[in-house]
């Protein structure tokens, strides 16, 4: 019998390669397959893993059996890839029961054919495991082709981001962001610090065996180290949000204490909507929007679980804002749908399905969602623009063009932001980053704007 965590990891594989599921959501369906705890969290580790290290993967599988993989089934891939990421990184796991299940999986794939040369690549992966041909670390970094290689294929990015990388940040910097982005991300919560003092809702983890420790850049930041707080059914889910780091400091963008009322244009899954509406002053109005009815839902949970009173939520597509010319916000956030290259340590799998292609038109549709919501900020007020990207074109070339196109808005300089925020958060631009190396967090941007007094 094929264990079922690799039956379930095997399956969540073969949907994630097709297109047909993102890794969050594979992980959720895998979830639901499996009653077991221990099955379920094996699951998830090998749909991750496999992810994060699929072209180091698909390297020494091709060296091994001197066959590219375009010319295997995909079904027989995603069995090659499960077992090798096995043999590599799951060192608890016996060489055998891994090679065992990938061979039964072949038949429960209907690829029999394939089992031989399945059985042969295992167990010459596993006997050569201290000797694989893998590109080491160049010698002269210098050596382009070497370190492309390198990062590439043994640091298991795609190349053509490899070379963005090295010809944007040099190979130090390029190396040391693959390195942040294959280690495992940590369990990020915001305390909810609106129904709950800090000191509170870190004692109350504490009686359920969860540890955290302090963020290091943002006030309400916490950090699981020991425990499962999403998966103990006495932990009250008021307590927190899981919110990465990063993310909440870009609502803290808005001031400590957000003039209202405040408009976010693209909330889901509303952490930064619900810290937003705990920041503003007295019960100043959040209005939380979304375009996609399932995030509208989503958005709607934790804005409920939060205790949170003064969100209204609209459903509404970020480009065609629902409202009045005549309304005004004093507050809005952009927070763009974007490549979403710098959360590749939580979400290894967007690496390979982003294309350089694509960046110049998320970045149309980031400018045109900017400018639309610039129409809706009031005299005096504050836009900011975010995005989870590292990439210049979703970035930095968004923000200028939006200034050099819209007079009537200019940069806000960092020390008047929110002085809350650590200077070295924002760059010699202006524009705030944050930097897997410099940081330890992942690659968010943002830029902030104020509208004239006189439009």
């Amino acid at each position: 019998m094929i264990a079922p965590a690799r039956v379930a990891a095997y399956d969540a594989l073969l949907a994630l390669t097709s297109g047909r599921l993102d890794l969050p959501s594979a992980i959720a369906v895998t979830r639901e397959t499996l009653s077991d705890d221990r099955d379920r969290a094996l699951a998830a580790e090998l749909i991750t893993g496999v992810q994060r290290w699929r072209a180091r993967l698909d390297h020494v599988i091709t060296r091994i059996s001197k066959r590219d993989l375009h010319r295997l089934d995909p079904e027989v891939v995603e069995i090659l890839r499960l077992g090798v990421y096995q043999l590599l990184h799951l060192t608890r796991v016996p060489a055998a029961a891994a090679v065992n299940d990938a061979v039964s999986l072949c038949g429960r794939a209907r690829k029999k054919s394939a089992s031989g040369l399945v059985n042969a690549v295992l167990r010459s992966i596993s006997r050569q495991r201290s000797a694989l041909p893998i590109p080491s670390r160049p010698v002269d970094t210098a050596d382009r082709d070497a370190a492309l290689d390198y990062l590439s294929c043994a640091l298991s990015h795609p190349r053509w981001l490899a070379e963005r990388w090295l010809d944007r940040l040099g190979f130090d910097r390029a190396e040391a962001w693959m390195l942040f982005n294959n280690q495992p991300a940590p369990l990020t919560l915001r305390a909810n610090t609106r129904l709950h003092r800090l000191g509170e809702i870190v004692d109350a983890l504490a009686t359920h065996e969860i540890l955290v420790q302090s963020g290091r850049w943002a006030a309400e930041a916490l950090i699981v180290t020991e425990g499962r707080p999403l998966h103990d059914p006495g932990v009250q889910s008021g307590l927190f949000v899981v919110q990465d780091e990063a993310s909440q400091l870009v609502a803290a963008l808005a001031g400590e204490h957000p003039l209202a009322p405040v408009l976010d244009t693209c909330a889901s899954p509303g952490g930064k909507a619900t810290m937003l509406a705990a920041a503003v002053s007295g019960e100043g109005l959040v209005v939380a929007c979304d375009v996609r009815a399932k995030r509208v839902e989503l958005l709607a949970r934790t804005v409920q679980q939060t205790g949170t009173t003064n969100v209204r939520i609209v459903h509404a597509d970020a480009t065609a804002l629902p409202f009045l010319p005549s309304t005004r916000f004093a507050t809005v956030l952009v927070d763009a749908p974007c490549s979403g290259l710098g959360t590749l340590r939580r979400d290894p799998d967007i690496k390979w399905r982003r294309t350089a292609d694509e960046l110049p038109r998320l970045a149309t549709a980031q400018r045109q969602m900017l400018t639309h919501a610039a129409a809706a900020v009031a005299p005096g007020g504050r836009l900011i623009y975010a995005t989870c990207s590292t990439e210049p074109e979703e970035n930095d070339e968004v923000a200028r063009a939006f200034l050099e196109a819209t007079p009537t808005f200019a940069r806000i300089a960092p020390g008047r932001i929110n002085p809350a925020l650590d200077r070295s958060l924002f760059g010699e631009d202006g524009f705030f980053r944050t930097e897997p190396d410099r940081h330890g967090l992942e690659g968010f941007f943002a830029a902030v704007f104020e509208r004239a007094q006189t439009l």
